[in-house]
């Protein structure tokens, strides 16, 4: 069982940055690949940025990639999200999750979910 709390976000003006982090518990958070997800109102849960167990390897969604950067702190138990450049389209509630997958990208393939935390980039 893993549990993840999320938490750093807040109000950021367009054209900003902001880094949310995302802690877990148990000892075994080096064995998940780790994700990050959106879900603005309205619309779907997208995901964002994922790294892989080793954290060599992340990828990203097309409309996050070369602002956005996933990392994580195995030793911490911690995976972050920096956020540079942010638009109003970004804002949105913001989810880590923990999956046993490899490269997973998909809702489903995400073990264990954070509840949380909001991003808002004003205009």
């Amino acid at each position: 069982q893993v549990q993840l709390v999320e938490s750093g976000g807040g109000l950021v003006q367009a054209g900003g940055s902001l880094r949310i982090s995302c802690a877990a518990s148990g000892r075994t958070f080096s064995s998940y690949a780790m994700g990050w997800f959106r879900q603005a109102p309205g619309k779907e849960r997208e995901f964002v940025a994922a790294i892989i167990r080793s954290g060599r390897l992340t990828y990203y969604a097309d409309s996050v990639k070369g602002r956005f950067s996933i990392s994580r702190d195995n030793a911490k138990n911690t995976v972050y999200l920096q956020m540079n450049s942010l638009k109003p389209e970004d804002t949105a509630v913001y989810y880590c999750a923990a999956s046993s997958g490899t490269y997973p990208r998909t809702t489903g393939q995400y073990d264990y979910w954070g509840q949380g935390t909001q991003v808002t980039v004003s205009s």
